[in-house]
């Protein structure tokens, strides 16, 4: 495994592009609560980013980045990354987001307002290009594909610098095995080293820590994580995003052994477990309304105690990837579950 970002970080004397140098290409991928951090760093940032802390260079999922001033015209493809930009203070500095998984958390809403929207998915390269960005924040590796919003070095070739959550990597050198809390906030400490904002980032960093220390674990009640698919449905499995704040959380995910971040499952599987909880992911394209319906209209899980009871717990799909809502999330599984009656 990759040493944590904190210590991968490396401020070097090179000249390169005038925004970034991005080379050694690799790239796979697969597919409410409100940040506690989010008003306080979405309206830190008074002054310009000092670009006296440049070059700052990172290694991206396998390929180095070389920022050699603060990106100035930033793009951001899915949720997770366009509120990481907004918490640490930064959306004035976005020309462009894409891929919205959902609305944005109240603390962010204003900051994020008016920030133009490119594609309701991966933007193609052209509409990328428009917009004239020096610098595009990826949730996922496959963002960046010749049928997407280009390819990592095509983009370094018009001067674009281009970044990956390190939670999404899937090179077994660099995915995080399991996701941790501490990954998280490296993440959150490498993309306010990028954006010229550190002090920001530790400022997140401080608030979600005191948001987690806080939260009091429940006694392990069962738990399927339910992200999406009808037929065949997509759950949390044993080492991402989800796990990580079920752990937190002090609740027991059915698939944990599952050695992935997600996992296609069978109902029998889920009924055979018959989990005291079913978190619900609420995404535009899925909704928890609509999962609900599901559950209700087929025979095989109409008959679980959690479907009769609607013991349904409802997370925003941008909650459920590597981000500033994790720690948050975390607090609002416990009160939810609680709420329910078990667990405490």
């Amino acid at each position: 495994m990759r040493a944590p970002a904190r210590t991968r970080l490396a401020l070097i004397g090179l000249l390169t592009l005038p925004v970034a140098l991005v080379a050694a290409c690799s790239s796979t991928d697969d597919p409410a609560a409100t940040p506690s951090a989010a008003t306080s760093a979405a309206t830190s940032s008074t002054a310009s980013p000092s670009a006296d802390a440049y070059p700052v260079t990172v290694d991206s999922c396998g390929t180095e980045v070389t920022l050699t001033a603060p990106p100035r015209r930033i793009v951001t493809i899915k949720s997770s990354t366009t509120e990481m930009v907004a918490a640490l203070g930064a959306a004035d500095r976005l020309v462009g987001t894409a891929f919205s998984d959902g609305p944005p958390p109240a603390d962010l809403a204003a900051a994020l307002a008016d920030v133009p929207v490119l594609s309701d998915k991966v933007p193609g390269q052209e509409a990328l290009l428009e917009v004239e960005p020096d610098f595009v924040y990826g949730g996922w590796e496959s963002n960046f594909s010749a049928d997407g919003a280009g390819e990592r070095d095509t983009l370094t070739g018009y001067g674009i610098g281009t970044y990956v959550s390190p939670a999404a990597c899937k090179e077994p050198d660099y995915q995080p095995d399991p996701l941790t809390f501490e990954a998280v906030f490296d993440e959150i400490r490498e993309a306010g080293a990028l954006l010229g904002e550190p002090a920001a980032a530790e400022r997140v960093v401080a608030e979600q820590q005191a948001t987690l220390d806080a939260v009091e674990p429940l006694d392990g009640p069962s738990v399927v994580w339910w992200s999406s698919g009808d037929d065949t449905p997509y759950v949390g499995a044993g080492i991402g995003a989800p796990q990580m704040m079920l752990d937190a959380a002090g609740l027991t995910n059915v698939f944990a052994d599952v050695h992935d971040t997600w996992t296609s499952a069978g109902w029998e599987e889920i009924v055979a477990a018959d989990p005291d909880v079913i978190v619900l992911v609420d995404a535009t394209w899925n909704s928890a309304a609509d999962k609900k319906a599901t559950l209700a209209a087929n025979p095989a899980t109409a008959a679980l105690a959690a479907v009769q009871h609607e013991r349904y717990v409802v997370v925003p799909f941008a909650a459920t990837e590597a981000g500033v809502r994790n720690a948050d999330t975390v607090a609002d599984l416990v009160a939810q579950v609680t709420a329910l009656g078990i667990g405490g």
